[in-house]
């Protein structure tokens, strides 16, 4: 058979695929130095103080339909180890539209419009389809904004060489190489998949961090663009933040950002105003509880 193959024509045909590779000069980086790279920003970056625009969408791209929301002037704070508060405001009135903060585990949530103040876990047992901003938690804000460095007691983290798609200088699409540290976790049933980074190869920046839970699916999926340097650290002027699971979609254009500014207590401290209606979404169903 071996003999008789390259004498059958018949037997075979070559095809010429045509994919488009980037020409763009790619620089090159051990798996060391991008763990040493996460690591380092991250101990560099100790609190955020951002004005920003907001733009939300819910929907289901599978079954093609998004809903956008009108773009509002918003406010966030971020704190190490896991801070943060987020306020927006209403186009041209600039009105208090919702004020939200968390301590990493638990999250309050006012809407001043609605009279209503919520508190609950950041943890969403059963997601919301009807009232999708309902899914809306700052601690997956909080997570995207900020990269962790590498745990070493608990994760391992390995180097893959892979492919992005991205524009060329024409507009067109193209593969272009790139570098994935895939973080590798003990979880409570074994080791999984907790993180996936990937650096551009044009200059050795993450583009990209895809959050897995303990089931191997995308928690939360955010892009980095736009980077600016703060007095050695870059970070990112605009974050796009997907959560699949809950169907929403936060894009965060930075304004004005200053790194490292000392924050206070008080400034993450949000009191139920006097009134207000109070829902714990931990002891009733999220379903229409904020809607209403």
């Amino acid at each position: 058979m071996i003999a008789v193959f390259p004498l059958s024509g018949c037997l075979f045909r070559t095809r010429k695929i045509e994919r488009q590779v980037s020409t763009a000069p790619l620089k090159t980086a051990t798996q060391q130095e991008l763990i040493a790279y996460l690591d380092t920003q991250a101990e560099k970056l100790r609190s955020m103080q951002a004005t920003v625009d907001i733009d939300t969408s819910v929907g289901d791209e599978q079954k093609g339909k998004i809903t956008d929301y009108k773009q509002i002037r918003g406010y966030v704070l971020a704190r190490k180890p896991s801070m943060l508060r987020m306020i927006g405001l209403y186009p041209i009135v600039r009105n208090t539209a919702f004020d939200m903060v968390s301590n990493g585990s638990d999250f309050k949530l006012w809407i001043p419009a609605k009279n209503k103040f919520v508190i609950g876990h950041n943890d969403i047992v059963k997601p919301n389809a009807k009232q999708r901003l309902e899914n809306v938690r700052p601690q997956h804000i909080y997570d995207a904004l900020l990269l962790p460095p590498i745990d070493p007691e608990k994760e391992i983290a390995v180097r893959e060489n892979d492919y992005e798609t991205v524009l060329d200088a024409k507009g067109r699409r193209v593969d272009q190489p790139d570098y994935e540290v895939n973080v590798i976790r003990k979880g409570d049933s074994g080791w999984y998949l907790a993180r996936k980074i990937s650096f551009s190869r044009t200059d050795l920046l993450p583009r990209r961090q895809r959050v897995y839970d303990e089931q191997g699916q995308v928690a939360t999926d955010a892009r980095y663009e736009g980077y600016t340097n703060y007095d050695g650290i870059q970070f990112p002027s605009r974050i796009e933040i997907e959560r699949p699971q809950e169907g929403y979609y936060i894009t965060l254009t930075m304004v004005k950002l200053e790194l490292n500014k000392d924050l206070t207590d008080q400034q993450f401290a949000l009191q139920q105003p006097p009134g207000a209606e109070i829902l714990n979404l931990d002891k009733q169903p999220a379903q229409s509880a904020i809607s209403q």
